[in-house]
């Protein structure tokens, strides 16, 4: 194979749009790219998106491919999801770690894997594997299973089985870890400063025990470990020591590591995505990442290839990666089955998937404190709650809070409405509390009111009025400790529609929620 096609096998390339653009079929055709990341912009219906994936695979083949192209995507769950409607909605990891009990994890990654593969979907950039450790972290969160490393890794184990289960490959993110951090590497390059035995016990734990138990692929994270790392501010994903020294040789990893996406500011600011490209590979990359701007992805392709013709990296070192990249795939698709999968199963987002992710959710959802009434059928309800304008640049734009109003409304025939634009709260909290006079029982979502003054004080002001506040964290668990005052204070970690559901039934009596806290409250002794 030439050369370019060889190093086109470690590109993972993203595109816009639910059909197959012209730059995707020429990064096919003329550089044999190792596969495609789908995101929220690539998502249609269920047969959209089958439709979408065989059309991928069809060109593939006819480009002259002798296995089938990896198709990605990161279905995490939770607050990070990229199926629309038609599929099921499943836990996101903290809601899991809610449960207690590891058998949901391995249930939702079974479903999760199941209802991808059906869409022609062969390999999911999940389960994150970072120990939340940091409460205020920007972009890992309830992303996480929780802040215990052994309980993270239990959850994590079980979730990876699941998928695989299902038959499709599996990603640990983000290596070495990325759950002490402050900084979110979207946006900047975050520095994780603890020492190697430290290292060892928290963040690596989940990824050794999952390498152990058959890790398909490991994503490296954008983050700086001077521990393992002389120089200075070089991310995990750039350095030789970590990816070939710590992961591979240390740590005896032998299948697929690929990169978070080189487009992030924590690269594209610092050595820049096509430079950063080389120097993943040389560092011992398998597939880099470049989800967005199609120049790139292909000048990447290009900058590896004139590193091997100048000598400044060996042929063997791409030879390498294209070997566990096909023996990825050749474990789990072949040409056989993506030809067979013409039609969407009926169990994509069957009742019976919805059903038993709906018991999931009432195990998981958390009453962290306070054990006031029921809102009775009679009482006039004031709903409140903050516009989402998204915490992470991670998510998909197409969740939103208001998801909350309809669920309510259907078990209660009285409720209105209060929608805050999360920068209109300091000039929005007088007007609301006066509101608030004229109902029986107000409901008050929160969106990581641990960093937000304003949301905080809102809720205070409320619950001083004397009425009966519920309040709700749809996000950060930690909001839990704020309000003590609370009638009730609940945890759903995510703003789902089936979290919504479940947690309307219960503030009306007709549910139970059964979650206990995954993560250490007060606040105060972790942050001080």
């Amino acid at each position: 194979m030439e050369l370019k096609k060889q190093v086109g096998r470690l590109m993972i390339a993203g595109f816009k749009g639910t059909t197959m653009t012209e730059e995707i079929k020429r990064l096919i055709h003329d550089y044999h790219i190792g596969g495609v990341i789908l995101f929220g912009r690539n998502i249609g219906t269920p047969e959209e998106i089958l439709k979408l994936t065989r059309s991928l695979q069809s060109e593939a083949k006819a480009a002259g491919y002798s296995t089938p192209l990896l198709i990605c995507i990161d279905q995490e769950n939770g607050v990070v999801r990229r199926l629309g409607e038609g599929t099921t909605i499943i836990p996101g990891a903290m809601l899991l770690g809610a449960t207690g009990e590891v058998e949901n994890a391995r249930k939702a990654g079974f479903l999760t894997g199941k209802e991808l593969k059906a869409l022609g979907i062969n390999w999911n950039l999940a389960p994150v594997v970072d120990v939340n450790n940091n409460p205020l972290n920007p972009v890992i969160s309830v992303r996480s299973f929780g802040e215990d490393a052994e309980k993270v890794s239990a959850f994590a184990m079980e979730s990876m089985k699941g998928m695989q289960e299902s038959g499709i490959a599996t990603t640990l993110k983000h290596f070495p870890g990325h759950g002490d951090t402050s900084v979110d590497s979207h946006l900047d390059l975050p520095v994780i400063a603890h020492g190697v035995d430290r290292l060892h016990e928290v963040e690596l734990l989940p990824f050794k025990k999952c390498i152990a138990s058959g890790a398909d692929a490991i994503m490296t994270a954008h983050v700086y470990f001077p521990a393992f790392e002389s120089e200075e501010n070089t991310p995990a994903t750039l350095s030789k020591s970590v990816i070939t020294g710590l992961l591979r040789k240390e740590l005896g990893f032998e299948g697929v590591i690929t990169t978070d996406c080189m487009e992030m500011d924590a690269i594209a600011k610092g050595i820049g995505t096509v430079n950063g490209a080389v120097k993943a590979v040389e560092a011992g990359v398998d597939l880099v990442m470049v989800s967005h701007i199609h120049h790139l992805q292909e000048q990447s392709i290009l900058k590896i290839v004139e590193a091997v013709e100048n000598g400044e990296m060996t042929a063997e070192r791409i030879t390498e990666s294209v070997r566990r990249i096909e023996a990825m795939i050749n474990e789990y698709i072949t040409w056989e089955e993506i030809e067979n999968s013409s039609d969407v199963p009926s169990f994509v987002g069957s009742p019976e998937h919805v059903e038993q992710m709906l018991e999931v959710y009432k195990k998981g959802i958390t009453l962290a404190h306070g054990k006031g009434e029921s809102i009775r059928q009679d009482d006039k309800v004031l709903l409140i709650y903050p516009t989402n304008e998204y915490a992470t640049l991670v998510e998909d734009k197409r969740y939103a809070t208001i998801g909350m109003a309809e669920e309510l409304k259907k078990v209660h025939p009285n409720v209105e409405v209060l929608e805050i634009i999360p920068a209109d709260y300091a000039a929005s909290i007088e007007g609301a509390v006066e509101k608030a006079e004229e109902y029986d029982r107000i409901v008050v979502l929160t969106l990581n009111a641990v960093k937000d003054p304003d949301q905080e004080r809102l809720v205070h002001r409320l619950i001083d009025s004397g009425k009966p506040i519920d309040v709700i964290a749809i996000r950060s668990p930690y909001d839990a400790e704020l309000f003590p005052k609370a009638n009730r204070m609940i945890c759903t970690y995510e703003f789902t529609q089936t979290a919504f559901k479940v947690v309307s039934q219960y503030l009306v009596g007709k549910s139970e929620i059964r979650g206990k806290l995954p993560v250490t409250m007060p606040l105060d002794e972790i942050l001080f």
